[in-house]
């Protein structure tokens, strides 16, 4: 998405700006900068596994709104069910329209060439509802979801043992339950303003 567009979507009075991605949180402990008394030998505990929880994330910059679905895996098929799930938790005000963007995720490209090249009929509910944009290749700097995902790791599952997947999954749902409604934290956090 060109500077050049973002102005377009911002004239717009009829276009809300949402910005997807997805993520994986895995179990493992990740350590970040930590104190520690000079000369000891701190031990971190470690899950032995290599689990992780799954999710498809939206965001409405203007709102600082979150919404997120959980897909076992990532796919052209979930990445549409995702979307429909989001539609459905966000009905859009009349007159209205999203603007969703995407990185360059390959199943990213097959749904928006589903949708909106291809025009699938079986389609039709999404087509109507939203307008896709594509992020430049390499540029996750660009999609202030990832800033929401740093967040997220920051402040819940960087240095912190998980004794389960289910602990890590409450905790990370916990963490989204918060930003499901509109918001300062993220909504200063992902606006480019």
């Amino acid at each position: 998405m060109t500077l050049k567009k973002r102005s377009e979507i911002e004239e717009d009075d009829t276009a809300i700006l949402v910005y997807q991605d997805e993520v994986h949180f895995q179990i493992q402990t990740t350590i970040t900068c930590s104190w520690f008394k000079k000369g000891s030998a701190p031990t971190v505990k470690s899950f032995p596994g290599r689990f992780k929880t799954s999710y498809s994330g939206f965001v409405i910059p203007d709102t600082g709104e979150l919404f997120t679905a959980e897909p076992e895996t990532f796919n052209y098929e979930t990445t549409i069910a995702s979307i429909r799930a989001f539609l459905e938790a966000r009905p859009l005000p009349k007159g209205k329209h999203y603007v969703l963007v995407m990185d360059n995720a390959p199943w990213h490209k097959k749904t928006i060439r589903l949708i909106d090249t291809e025009k699938q009929p079986e389609y039709s509910d999404i087509r109507d509802k939203v307008t896709f944009l594509k992020l430049p290749p390499y540029s996750p700097d660009l999609n202030p979801i990832e800033q929401v995902w740093r967040k997220t790791r920051k402040e819940n599952t960087h240095n912190t043992f998980f004794a389960s997947l289910a602990d890590l999954k409450e905790t990370v749902d916990n963490a989204f339950k918060a930003w499901a409604k509109p918001n300062d934290q993220l909504r200063s956090l992902c606006n480019f303003k």
